[in-house]
C-alpha cells in the first residue's frame, strides 16, 4: 500500500501539471499578455507542487518534482503540436524549467507551512 501511496502523489503533480500548463496556453495571449506580464502565470505551478506534497505519503518534494519533470515533455509536446508557436523553442525549454522550479517552490512552501502548524501543535498541549 505504501508503493501505491508514494506514486498517487507524482501521478497528481503530472496532471495538475499539464493542466495548468494548457490552461495558460489558453490563455496566455489574454489577460496576460495586456497586463504587461506574460510570465506572471507561472506562479500558478506552484499549485500542483502543493498538492501533490499534500498527497505524498511522507510529505516529499522528490516525487512532486519527478512529476513536472516527467510532465514537462508533454507539455512541449503539447505546445509544438497543438498550439502554434509565438516563442523559439529554446524560449519555451526555458519557460517549462521555470515552471518546474515553481512547482517544486510550491511543493517546499507546503512543507514549510505544514512544519510550522505541526510544531505549534505540539507546543499547544
Amino acid at each position: 500500500m505504501k508503493h501505491k501511496q508514494g506514486w498517487a502523489s507524482v501521478v497528481c503533480c503530472f496532471v495538475l501539471f499539464i493542466v495548468v500548463c494548457l490552461f495558460l496556453m489558453m490563455n496566455m495571449k489574454g489577460a496576460f499578455r495586456a497586463a504587461g506580464h506574460p510570465e506572471i502565470g507561472l506562479l500558478f505551478f506552484t499549485l500542483p507542487g502543493a498538492v501533490a506534497s499534500f498527497c505524498s505519503h511522507r510529505r516529499e518534494v522528490i516525487r512532486p518534482l519527478l512529476g513536472a519533470v516527467l510532465a514537462a515533455p508533454c507539455c512541449l509536446l503539447l505546445m509544438r503540436l497543438c498550439f502554434t508557436p509565438t516563442r523559439s523553442l529554446w524560449q519555451e525549454l526555458a519557460w517549462l524549467f521555470s515552471a518546474v522550479f515553481w512547482c517544486a517552490l510550491g511543493a517546499l512552501c507546503y512543507l514549510f507551512i505544514s512544519s510550522l502548524f505541526r510544531s505549534r501543535q505540539r507546543k499547544d498541549p
